[in-house]
């Protein structure tokens, strides 16, 4: 840009402007065709290339295959617009014959015939054919890819090359049919006086995608026709990578006894569901379902509305609402606005790892997400095979897997799934989770469930996501006009999904070999600490994560602590704070509105906040900007004015404090010259003994303390984890994607942050802690709550990054050591069940997560052995619709010889195409599929080479799915 910028506009001005010229002499001193003198014609824009001149009969001759152009003519000073319609009868177009003849029995069309197209909205002369009565004028124009809004005595129509850009605008640009026509029409005429063409544009593309949608479902293949079409059976593509009984898995997979299968066997051909509500595609009630009908119900994405709308009339007034504290989808419910709307949102289900829609999965929403909707979705999507395994991830799963199977005896039969209650599992999707009740997180978290891989369950989501920006669009259509958009768009949808994930399993396969190498080898190194500790039941934790996964049916789930996980600093807060509003029930009077747990909380606060303030003062250096000393002015300004309060309360709660300070101490707390972040505050803690302790402060205040210190440090001690895999994500991150310069600073200065972060929680922790060892002294919570030294402060998974920033050191280290901060070291004789509690849950964690990363590679190895399976079924499938219709060959009124050839040609095109497709995953899938069973068997790989994954970015856009990793969740809330 810069070089053109210096160089070069000049010239391209004078370029662009020769060209409003006729340019040299040579070009328009004679026909490019016939070498006559003196043209006067050229075709407009460039469109033909070149701007060679013409005279009036050769431009006519030369576009009569391309009515659509414009041309100009020359005035002697500067270009005329002109339409072929205007340069006479001989640019007449005609149907049913080669370009050039005409038609003896000639039937003009309207005198103002329009075609839409590409280059825009043009009204040209047509002509039918007349020569055969039977073909319908219709028919004569579809034959010539000219697309009628109107079945009888059209007047206008479309081309299919417009019709289709168009479709591939209006799905990845979500680009509105008035949006296209409108620059069509100024495109044509940028004086704004063209005709409105929208009305006919909109009903030809409804019909075309209709259409289509037959077409790809193989209907014309078919003896039955667009009659004949089943439920579902237009919902083209369909996921191929999930398990399809009789085309992708054995064909007996319902008789096989699961029990005797070995485990990677059975959760290899779970069905993974993902089902959500959407309130941003609402419709208004602007139309009838009488002017504006359904067309095909139910053979596509949506389900069948007759049987959908009867169940919803049934229960249309039951009140669910949904008892988790931490997710009212369901509470608000009745509550959404819908007056005007027909619709007020879309509830649907899709593949949970693969972001594909279901066949009959889509369904409208009349007054929000409510069971009765969310069942007949949840069990239409389910229709036409026999599935023994199934997993539901729903961000009211909680919920909605109560009564379900009681619910669902209210649905048609043929919606009755025959399976074992226990083979089917519900989660909540990762990034949801952490916003329910703790009693859900351990029962439906992605995490800790058997068999779900790295499945994330927020595909759903994902898929909304990219369905909103045709909201505005949809809103205003009519139901059926609807619906024909909204299956075009899942079809599409689907479609790119499909082609993104031929690349997007690989990478996944590369992902689960490298990194799940790496949290095998964290897992292991972080058991063998364990193992050798004294009182430990690890291999008992081990068989009871085994023996919970394979039956799923233990109330007790490993991954929570009995009794909760330990209190942290709010909940100690809250307890303190129910103890004291007790004591005004039993007689004890409450002088003040302030108590001993508010004053010592506030000086708490107060240190944390000096902490930080210390620390970003350091941070700035020796010469802050003026945008940072301002701040620390203010900051300063206002801690100043929270020490004042604290003096006075203190007064109150300590009022010998000064007498029992050493002289140090005492010249330090009468100093009035400090910097408000250096300022002591001499809590109970800071007394120098017991006894002092008692006399300087009111009954009771250093054991409120000692509390409230506890709670500190367990909090400063999770919060310095959750840091360090904050680090330890964001140096992940920055060696595989930061490149250059600018990015590389970015990143440094977020690693920055971070740091910055982890410093405060350690000084935190320590303080914390050497507060509590003046309290309490020396005794068994120092298990729990050790010295943290510097070499403390390190990840699980550190090792691993330095691993690539420093290959050469880590190459001699044979031997590592986790952190204790990762676990504390219990013994037998310090019988403290809560940390044994908490080590347990920690140990079952990391276990688990190793165990779905090894799931996750072994379930990506069988989508692609499906993806290839399937596609083999498919080209089988073609190659048979090759021959279909042909028995009725020959009978009157029923199939040409050329429309059979069509089937046949059409067939056979998808048929090649299918071999071709598999042919190329097979070799590009082959040596990585050698690795992963190789690692699976646990065997040596140095042998077999490296795989290099070249992943196109706009594939990775439609199929790269956000795997929302417990770590993620923790940085979200770290932040």
């Amino acid at each position: 840009m810069k070089v053109f910028v210096q160089k070069h506009r000049e010239e391209t001005l004078d370029e662009i402007l020769r060209l409003e010229g006729r340019g040299s002499a040579d070009v328009y001193s004679q026909c490019a065709e016939c070498k006559s003198a003196d043209p006067l014609y050229r075709c407009a824009r460039q469109t033909c290339i070149g701007a060679a001149m013409y005279c009036e009969r050769c431009i006519v001759k030369l576009h009569r295959a391309l009515p659509t152009h414009l041309v100009e003519m020359w005035t002697g000073q500067f270009f005329v617009p002109l339409s072929l319609n205007d340069l006479g009868l001989e640019a007449r177009i005609q149907l049913g014959h080669p370009p050039g003849v005409f038609c003896p029995r000639s039937r003009p069309a309207h005198k103002d015939f329009v075609i839409i197209d590409v280059l825009g909205i043009r009204v040209v002369k047509l002509s039918f054919c007349g020569c055969d009565s039977r073909v319908e004028h219709r028919q004569q124009l579809e034959r010539a890819c000219l697309w009628p809004a109107t079945s009888v005595d059209p007047q206008t129509c479309a081309t299919f090359n417009a019709i289709r850009l168009f479709e591939m605008q209006n799905c990845l640009g979500k680009i509105s049919a008035y949006d296209f026509v409108r620059s069509l029409e100024l495109l044509s005429n940028n004086d704004g006086l063209e005709t409105d063409r929208r009305r006919a544009f909109r009903a030809i593309v409804r019909q075309y995608r209709m259409m289509e949608l037959h077409k790809r479902g193989a209907r014309g293949h078919q003896d039955s026709g667009v009659k004949g079409t089943r439920q579902g059976e237009l919902a083209e593509p369909r996921c191929r990578m999930c398990p399809v009984p009789e085309v992708n898995i054995p064909e007996d997979y319902d008789k096989i006894n699961w029990d005797e299968e070995p485990e990677d066997q059975r959760y290899k051909y779970f069905l993974e569901l993902a089902q959500d509500a959407n309130f941003k595609l609402i419709n208004r009630n602007v139309s009838t379902e009488e002017r504006d009908p359904i067309v095909d119900d139910g053979t596509g994405f949506f389900c069948n509305r007759k049987e959908y709308s009867e169940h919803i009339r049934q229960h249309v007034d039951e009140d669910e609402i949904s008892s988790c504290s931490g997710f009212q989808a369901m509470f608000l419910a009745n509550a959404k606005r819908i007056k005007g709307l027909r619709v007020t949102g879309l509830g649907g289900v899709t593949c949970a790892r693969h972001n594909m829609w279901r066949p009959n999965g889509i369904g409208d929403l009349q007054m929000g997400e409510r069971y009765c909707n969310m069942d007949f979705l949840f069990f239409s999507a389910l229709l036409g095979y026999v599935w023994m395994y199934i997993i539901l991830s729903y961000d009211i799963a909680c919920q909605f897997s109560k009564n379900i199977w009681t619910r669902m005896e209210k649905l048609p039969a043929k919606y009755h799934l025959k399976i074992d209650l226990k083979n089917v599992r519900w989660a909540v999707p990762n990034f949801h989770l952490p916003a329910h009740k703790k009693g859900c997180h351990s029962p439906f978290s992605f995490h800790w469930l058997w068999g779900a891989g790295r499945t994330h369950g927020e595909t759903v989501e994902q898929n909304w996501e990219f369905l909103n920006g045709i909201a505005p669009s949809t809103k205003m259509m009519g139901l059926g006009a609807r619906h024909t958009a909204l299956d075009g768009l899942f079809s599409f949808h689907n479609w790119r999904r499909l082609v993104a994930h031929r690349r997007l399993l690989l990478q996944r396969m590369v992902e689960g070999i490298k990194d799940g190498r790496a949290h095998k080898q964290a897992f292991e190194a972080f058991n063998e600490g364990l193992v050798r500790m004294d009182g430990l039941d690890v291999a008992g934790w081990k068989a009871w994560v085994d023996k919970r996964t394979a039956s799923d049916l233990f109330r007790k789930f490993p991954f929570s602590a009995d009794g909760g996980e330990g209190m942290t600093l709010k909940e100690i807060r809250i307890l303190l704070a129910a103890e004291e509003y007790a004591k005004t029930g039993d007689g004890t009077e409450i002088e003040r509105e302030d108590t001993p747990s508010t004053f010592v909380t506030m000086g708490m606060e107060i240190e944390e906040t000096q902490r930080q303030l210390a620390i970003a003062i350091k941070a700035a250096g020796p010469t802050p900007s003026p945008t940072q000393e301002l701040d620390f002015l203010k900051r300063r300004t206002s801690l100043r004015m929270r020490l004042q309060s604290f003096r006075k309360l203190q007064l109150t709660y300590m009022p010998k404090l000064r007498r029992y300070l050493s002289p140090t101490q005492r010249a330090v707390y009468d100093a009035d010259d400090q910097q408000p972040e250096a300022t002591r505050l001499f809590m109970p803690s800071d007394i120098g003994s017991a006894a002092s302790r008692q006399k300087a402060c009111a009954p009771g205040l250093d054991g409120v303390e000692a509390r409230l210190r506890h709670g500190e440090a367990g909090d400063a001690l999770s919060q310095l984890r959750q840091g360090l895999r904050v680090r330890t994500m964001t140096n992940r991150f920055k060696i595989r994607n930061w490149t250059g310069q600018r990015a590389l600073t970015r990143g440094q200065g977020i690693l920055r942050q971070v740091n910055i972060k982890i410093h405060g929680c350690k000084l935190r922790y320590r303080y914390a802690r050497q507060a509590l060892l003046k309290l309490k002294g020396h005794g068994a919570w120092e298990d729990l709550y050790r010295v943290l030294e510097e070499s403390d402060v390190r990840a699980l998974s550190e090792r691993e990054v330095r691993e690539e920033e420093e290959a050469h050191e880590m190459h001699l280290e044979t031997h590592r050591t986790l952190s204790w901060i990762w676990y504390a070291a219990p013994t037998k004789q310090t019988g403290d069940t809560k940390l044994h509690e908490a080590i347990r849950v920690e140990w079952c964690k990391a276990y688990s997560r190793a165990n779905r990363w090894r799931e996750d590679l072994v379930l990506v190895e069988e989508e692609m052995r499906r993806t290839l399976e399937y596609g083999r079924y498919a080209e089988a499938q073609w190659k048979a619709r090759a021959e279909a219709r042909t028995a009725m060959l020959g009978k009157a009124s029923v199939i040409e010889p050329e429309v059979l050839e069509g089937v046949r040609a059409y067939a056979l095109e998808q048929a090649d195409r299918e071999r071709r497709i598999r042919e190329k995953l097979e070799r590009e899938w082959g040596p990585m599929r050698a690795k992963a069973a190789a690692y699976l068997r646990g065997e040596d790989m140095s042998s077999l080479p490296d795989v290099v994954v070249d992943v196109d970015e706009d594939q990775l856009r439609w199929a790269e799915a956000r795997v929302y990793t417990e770590e993620e969740v923790e940085n979200d809330m770290y932040q």
